[in-house]
């Protein structure tokens, strides 16, 4: 099992926004449009994913917990970027999850920004370097939650 825990609920986060999404777009569109159709079928694939990836958690924390697999592997850091939030303040696992799920949540909407077409490169370049940075921000949270 080449999986953490935190880059299994990283996942499931992912998952989690992505069918958030395609609902709202499905649930904006009328029963008429031809896409609706197009997106309630992504939306059951992603449905089997999640669900595919709760099992893999489950699985996951019952192989642990059997000491069949070590829940944390040491991180080896080659650097450290000061502008990036530091996971050190986290000391519970729920609260671990719950910002990685917002890191991706913020994520989403910079991936969004950077792909409108009216933007100028200049802002193009900022939005980048948020995103660098909120990718660190999400890897560090994914550690906590293995610590």
């Amino acid at each position: 099992m080449a999986e953490t825990l935190g880059s299994l609920i990283d996942k499931l986060s992912i998952k989690n926004l992505r069918y958030w999404h395609l609902d709202e777009d499905s649930q904006a569109r009328d029963a008429s449009d031809p896409q609706k159709q197009e997106l309630m079928d992504k939306m059951e694939l992603v449905d089997r994913q999640r669900k595919e990836l709760l099992e893999e958690i489950d699985v996951f924390l019952s192989s642990a917990l059997a000491g069949e697999v070590r829940i944390r592997d040491e991180k080896v850091k080659l650097y450290k970027n000061l502008n990036v939030t530091s996971a050190e303040d986290v000391n519970h696992l729920g609260e671990a999850v719950s910002k990685l799920a917002m890191s991706n949540i913020k994520l989403w909407h910079l991936e969004d920004e950077v792909r409108r077409e009216d933007l100028p490169d200049a802002d193009i370049v900022k939005t980048k370097r948020k995103i660098d940075t909120n990718n660190q921000e999400r890897n560090n949270f994914m550690d906590k939650v293995d610590e």
